[in-house]
């Protein structure tokens, strides 16, 4: 005999949490399913562990490398066991105030890994769960490109940061290569090389982040890298793998010549997919994408009337991304569409505005459309790249690295992206996500007043230069 619950949840991340949420407000009982620890990947072994150790890298790099001449570079002891401790501490406080905390009353969790039995049952740790409706938000997990002896190596993937699980890592490696060049790669390549790591990183493409991103940002960045030292091997793909004593080497084409890296530890970062392929979905009933992805509708709903989908399970469809508050966001409105007493009262996702930032230093902060999706979405469109040296924040802080680039319909004058490198751009980037939301145009950027001096300016400057020479103006000038 199976318990029965209103909505049954497979996963425990941000998407599962913000419906069973949801679904207790409606006065409805809702059951999670977890194998690994509650809260998924954001929390355990995401963006929070991440985040907190990027952090303390950068407090080292200051120390040594401080910006303003009369400052004397200093070194900044590092007990790598010690920081990883404190990032253990910080995520479980964490996955107990905003995880574990919530589960009570009407929702409940069964731990273990879960599969479809029927449409409306499942099966976690050898119990029958059965629910009224469904939501399939298990997340996603690193890729691993076809790399011969990969199989037979020690190798990383994003997951190094876990906490209570055995893949943590918790020694500072010597050396590390990354195979990949997206979001990943770049925040903890540059993270351990602040450390004190030798990192290289073999990217497929001519620059770093070359797919859904402006060229500037990407060679602002590689930039950037250089001149920290960071090996940057462009054109490069990663063909075999070996072990040769406690080192591993790669084997790769790079350049169109054939050459290998040895390295202490190899990570990779190649990106993530959809976990569908081993919780039963055949059972259920549900279409499956040719990558992994739950085909759903504009309500998140599945092929399946009852069955809905959200997060990472569903990958980009509708414009969604693989990302925290965007699953967050979508986990909710499923609920309330499975329970809508009639269709018409169901919600529609909306994923036109998703800022989103990779936390490297500076940030890289990107909202809404580059030149080229602009131009193809049928816009005439108008652009325009500035260096963060013409923002006053920027020069009074002494840090002028990156870039600002504005995308408009020239015609209209909306503003359509807006993409940064630059200090504390994923502050900034709020202001270019709310204009956008409510298609803003360049002349509003203009008109508003900002505080003087922001990084958050670079919008009013690079609105400006629309018109005009911004580095002919005056302070606050338009």
């Amino acid at each position: 005999m199976a318990d029965q619950f209103d909505l049954v949840i497979l996963g425990s991340g941000s998407t599962a949490f913000a419906a069973a949420l949801a679904a207790q407000e409606l006065g409805k009982t809702a059951v999670m399913t977890e194998e690994r620890p509650i809260g998924g990947t954001c929390v355990n072994r995401g963006c929070l562990p991440s985040k907190n150790l990027i952090e303390a890298a950068k407090l080292i790099h200051d120390a040594r490398h401080p910006r303003y001449p009369g400052l004397q570079p200093s070194r900044i002891g590092l007990d790598f066991a010690a920081l990883v401790a404190q990032k253990d501490d910080v995520v479980h406080e964490y996955r107990k105030k905003k995880y574990e905390s919530l589960v009570d009353g009407r929702i409940t969790i069964e731990k273990g890994h879960v599969r479809f039995v029927d449409p409306n049952t499942v099966e976690v740790g050898g119990k029958k769960i059965r629910g009224d409706k469904v939501l399939i938000a298990t997340g996603s997990r690193p890729v691993l490109p076809d790399i011969d002896g990969l199989e037979r190596v020690p190798y990383l993937t994003s997951d190094l940061l876990t906490v209570d699980e055995p893949m943590e890592l918790r020694e500072l490696p010597k050396s590390l290569l990354i195979v990949g060049g997206g979001y990943i790669a770049l925040e903890l390549g540059q993270m351990f090389s602040r450390f004190g790591a030798e990192v290289t990183i073999l990217e497929r493409g001519p620059q770093l982040l070359g797919h859904g991103y402006e060229p500037e940002v990407g060679r602002s960045i590689g930039e950037i890298f250089a001149h920290e030292g960071i090996q940057v091997v462009y054109n490069a793909t990663a063909k075999s793998v070996r072990q040769d004593g406690a080192d591993v080497v790669a084997t790769a084409i790079a350049g169109g010549r054939e050459r290998e890296y040895r390295t202490a530890k190899l990570l990779i970062a190649t990106g993530r997919r959809p976990n569908t392929d081993n919780i039963g979905i055949e059972r259920a009933g549900v279409r499956v994408g040719k990558c992994g992805e739950l085909e759903v509708n504009e309500y998140l709903q599945t092929s399946v009337a009852h069955v809905f989908a959200a997060g990472d399970v569903i990958d980009g469809q509708h414009s969604a991304q693989q990302a925290t508050p965007v699953g967050s966001q979508d986990g909710g409105i499923a609920a309330r569409n499975a329970f809508a007493p009639d269709p018409s009262q169901m919600r529609r996702v909306d994923h036109r505005v998703i800022p989103r930032v990779i936390f490297t230093d500076p940030q890289v902060a990107v909202v809404g459309m580059t030149d080229e999706q602009g131009t193809a979405a049928g816009h005439d469109c108008w652009c325009n790249t500035l260096p963060m040296s013409l923002v006053p924040r920027a020069g009074a802080i002494r840090d002028t690295r990156g870039i600002i680039k504005m995308v408009a319909d020239k015609k209209s004058g909306e503003v359509l992206g807006v993409s940064m490198v630059g200090h504390n751009a994923g502050e900034a980037i709020h202001e270019a996500a709310m204009a956008l939301r409510f298609r803003a145009k360049i002349q509003d950027f203009i008109d508003l007043l900002h505080v003087y001096p922001t990084m958050a300016e670079a919008l009013k400057i690079v609105a400006i230069s629309r018109y005009k020479n911004p580095a002919k103006l005056s302070c606050c000038a338009e």
